[in-house]
């Protein structure tokens, strides 16, 4: 792909409303400002259009929005104010998440007027703390239905290419992940499911169509919506530092394309939408974990946190630099390659989770960033994971695909087992020597989790007590679809927190605008997603919330910029 990919875009000296810097959600603030009349011009520092957004699972998290009442769910603001307000806390302020709430709406609306997507309810996708007041088990989760990718047409080499692909053309939402994965339980219901994608994905090439699901869908979508409304989008340009004037105030920025510098004066002001500091780990090593290894991250490469030092400069204050979107993940057959991501497995009956002391230490069944939270707190106690091991059985292996692409029967990959990531045994004592485990106390620790899976109820940790647990387990184990005993042949892999990319950077006010240390707007500058303090503070409130939060002040910052004077 990287060998087809155009020219960039020629960088030149210009002047614009809006700069927008960065092409994941920050495609979303430049759709919603150029529909306000505000002339733009967005930035990217690849050669591809997309960034985290592309690579991502797609959904947006909402609370009543317009498309999760459309499809028959039921919710109100009022009970999605009380959510976000009891998960948040105090780790961030509540005028952030009120407009967050006030401007949900209108946000969803108006990607529905300038892209071509259609989006549904992920019916079922439970909040992930649904138990705290104001929590959802049906779930706010909506996802745009499969996008034709073609429709970005010349521009389609442009396009960040996505992550993983299926053995063949099959556009898979997130929804659709959830039975496929249970394609030897629930074949009556899976089946259909994948039959379908196939037919969709094989019949659309047919017809030179190439339909795709999750964040290749939203933003090929918003990046089509982009095409359509005449925003020009400079590739290989990466901000080298703002322009600011003897008042404080953000005038434009200096964006080095091909060892030029070109100067953009912006009238409204300079939008930071350039993702975290995913891939700069002197950063990562400082506010987060000396673990974190190279390419560790999920995230778009381009994520090196070049723009947190730049507003640092302009008085702007940083926040939540210790938080990411914590992802457990397969660890990785050797540093520096990426790994492969986990999320039904830890739900899935038939397995179990143990540390370093061959003792399990956390409901496995628990939200992705919240697990990796737990084990950076230990880290930060003094007592910390100093390793991760999934234990299942054969009947688990025979049962569900697993890491995205292994199917049911299919055999781990032998790479795995010779860089000792895996292992397998015939009983618990075995396969602790394998890993380098206390024997005894693996041992033990299975027998406590056997007796306890019989019963249904997992009385350590809880494993299972959420509906969020329940929606990754397998419907057709009971009493509890996350908890079965293991027995027979048993497999060990090694997990590593990996993340979706950190959600810590410029503090921003209820209007995107970046604020200093006293809570004062810097004018002209403004922050939104990761490379904005995450407006959910340190919680991760349901699927999609790291899009959405984008999202939503991108239209937030287009509608203060368009109507600032």
């Amino acid at each position: 792909m990287a060998e087809t990919v155009p020219p960039p875009v020629p960088a030149k000296d210009c002047t614009v409303d809006l700069l927008v810097v960065g092409s994941g959600t920050g495609l979303a603030t430049a759709l919603a400002a150029k529909e306000r009349g505000l002339n733009v011009l967005i930035v990217e520092k690849t050669k591809y259009v997309g960034g985290s957004t592309a690579r991502s699972g797609g959904a947006y998290w909402i609370p009543a929005n317009p498309v999760l009442l459309r499809d028959g769910g039921v919710d109100t603001h009022e009970r999605g104010l009380t959510y976000i307000g009891d998960v948040v806390g105090d780790t961030s302020p509540e005028p952030r998440w009120t407009a967050f709430m006030e401007h949900g709406d209108e946000t969803v609306k108006m990607l529905e007027r300038t892209t071509p997507l259609t989006f549904f309810w992920a019916e079922g996708y439970s909040d992930y703390h649904p138990e705290r007041p104001g929590g959802d088990a049906a779930g706010r989760s909506c996802e745009p239905k499969p996008f034709n990718l073609s429709k970005l047409g010349e521009d389609r080499a442009r396009f960040r290419p996505a992550t993983m692909s299926a053995p063949v053309p099959m556009p898979v939402t997130g929804a659709d992940y959830k039975w496929m994965n249970l394609m030897m339980r629930t074949p009556l219901k899976s089946i259909p499911k994948i039959i379908r994608r196939v037919v969709q994905g094989m019949g659309g090439l047919a017809i030179k169509r190439e339909y795709s699901a999750g964040g290749q869908a939203i933003a090929g979508g918003m990046y089509a919506g982009v095409r359509d409304a005449g925003i020009p989008v400079w590739t290989e340009a990466s901000l080298k530092d703002l322009v600011i004037d003897d008042n404080g105030a953000v005038t434009g920025a200096i964006v080095e394309q091909g060892g030029r510098d070109v100067t953009v004066t912006a009238r409204k002001g300079v939008v930071l939408a350039a993702g975290g500091f995913d891939h700069n780990l002197d950063l990562r090593h400082r506010y987060q974990s000396e673990k974190i290894t190279k390419n560790l991250s999920l995230g778009a490469e381009g994520n090196t946190g070049d723009t947190l030092s730049m507003a640092e400069g302009a008085g702007a204050q940083l926040a939540n630099l210790d938080q990411a979107w914590w992802f457990p993940a397969v660890a990785p057959v050797k540093e520096g390659m990426a790994p492969s991501v986990m999320l039904a497995e830890r739900s899935l009956p038939g397995s179990l989770i143990v540390d370093h002391t061959a003792k399990r230490f956390i409901n496995e069944s628990i939200d992705y960033m919240s697990f990796g939270q737990k084990v950076l707190e230990r880290e930060k106690a003094g007592d910390p994971v100093r390793e991760i091991w999934l234990i299942f059985d054969q009947q688990y292996r025979n049962s569900y695909v697993f890491a995205g692409g292994i199917f049911p029967r299919q055999p781990l990959p032998q790479a795995w087992y010779d860089a000792g990531i895996a292992a397998k045994a015939s009983t618990p004592a075995e396969l602790a020597s394998a890993i380098g485990l206390d024997p005894a106390v693996l041992s033990e620790t299975m027998e406590r989790f056997n007796l306890i899976a019989g019963a249904g109820v997992d009385e350590d940790f809880q494993r299972g007590n959420s509906a969020y647990d329940r929606y990754y387990g397998d419907p057709t184990q009971t009493p509890n679809p996350n908890l079965r005993p293991l027995s027979g042949q048993l497999y060990a892999v090694k997990m590593v927190v990996s993340d979706l990319g950190t959600c810590g950077g410029v503090m921003t006010d209820e209007h995107g605008r970046a604020v200093t240390a006293e809570g004062e707007p810097i004018e002209g500058l403004y922050a939104q997603g990761n490379a904005a303090a995450n407006v959910f503070g340190h919680s991760y409130p349901g699927a999609g919330a790291t899009i959405s939060q984008g999202l939503v002040f991108g239209y937030i910052i287009a509608k203060h910029a368009a109507d600032a004077r």
